[in-house]
């Protein structure tokens, strides 16, 4: 173990971390935070001892087997590790740790914040004064009429950390809580939350107002919402997606919404980032966000405090606290 690693950072981090990080350790930053090419991901793995991606770089396979013998840790820097071949690194004896926890709170307040904007049309109503420099017509007993979502059925797919924070804020909003999973929480939770387990996500869909996709982005739920399900859905009903854009077909999400059949959407993720298909742009009834939803100072923060805490773990000999276990992904 050497005594200062050579730590390769891929992407601008907070400057108290990397202030922190600079007298810790022998650590290489990207000043200016344009990603990583291909080539020059390899030519970190080759030559670190510790890499720090974000969510945003492709470490699969292929990339991983250029690594080199003194690559023994990759600390991700977020919370997601569907960027990472995780199989293949162990595979090479190379620990993946990540950030669980510290964004749960933010991504639920974000997730809250869409299913209220776009049945009540925030966004419409927002971009109408922006583009008329603040001219409108006045209060009108029919204008700009929304819904009211206290008393709808919110589905949650994903009951993890986040979507239970989803939950309890939606309780406060009057709305009744429906979840499909994996299988059902501990059912103290489950009372807390006042919340109804469906073990068909079928079923579930059918039943529900609103849907908020909160899971994780695995082979087994890509494309989790897919054209099939879409048509069984509520022609009223709207899509919050503030997990990963590959668990929804997005070409059936599109079709759907421009043929009205699906009462809106907001998405702060996308099948392809970070290019937005520009048929959403164009679409009245979606609430598009640029991948924000955890984008908060603290919570920046707090993730580069737990990339610290893994690292220094790991020159201590001993596991980090978050390392990724590929049998529970």
């Amino acid at each position: 173990m050497p005594q200062k690693p050579l730590v390769i950072v891929t992407r601008k981090l907070p400057e108290v971390i990397e202030a922190r990080m600079g007298e810790l350790f022998e650590a290489r930053f990207n000043r200016t935070d344009i990603p990583m090419t291909e080539e020059e991901l390899a030519a970190a793995l080759a030559e670190a001892d510790v890499l720090v991606p974000t969510v945003t770089d492709k470490l699969d396979a292929a990339l991983l087997a250029k690594a080199g013998p003194k690559l023994k840790l990759i600390a991700q820097f977020g919370t997601g590790v569907d960027n990472i071949d995780v199989d293949a690194a162990v595979k090479r004896k190379i620990t993946v740790t990540n950030t669980p926890s510290v964004l749960t709170e933010d991504t639920a307040d974000m997730t809250m914040a869409l299913i209220l904007a776009v049945p009540r049309r925030l966004n419409e109503g927002a971009r109408l004064l922006r583009n008329n420099r603040g001219q409108w017509p006045g209060w009108s007993p029919t204008w700009m009429l929304g819904h009211r979502i206290g008393g709808k059925k919110l589905g949650i797919l994903g009951m993890g950390r986040i979507g239970q924070a989803v939950a309890r804020r939606a309780r406060a909003f009057g709305l009744e809580v429906h979840y499909h999973n994996r299988k059902p929480v501990n059912a103290v939770i489950e009372k807390e939350l006042q919340a109804t387990y469906w073990d068909s996500f079928d079923r579930m869909l059918r039943e529900i107002d609103i849907l908020s996709i909160n899971c994780p982005h695995t082979p087994a739920t890509f494309h989790l919402l897919n054209e099939r399900r879409i048509a069984i859905m509520k022609p009223d009903s709207y899509v919050v997606n503030t997990a990963r854009g590959e668990v929804v077909d997005q070409e059936a999400l599109i079709t759907a919404l421009e043929e009205d059949r699906l009462g809106g959407a907001g998405l702060d993720v996308f099948e392809r980032e970070p290019a937005i298909d520009p048929r959403l742009l164009k679409l009245e009834n979606v609430v598009l966000l640029p991948h924000m939803s955890s984008a908060t100072v603290e919570g920046r923060s707090e993730m580069g405090e737990r990339v610290l805490i893994n690292i220094r773990v790991w020159m201590d000999g001993e596991k980090p606290p978050d390392r990724v276990i590929p049998a529970i992904l």
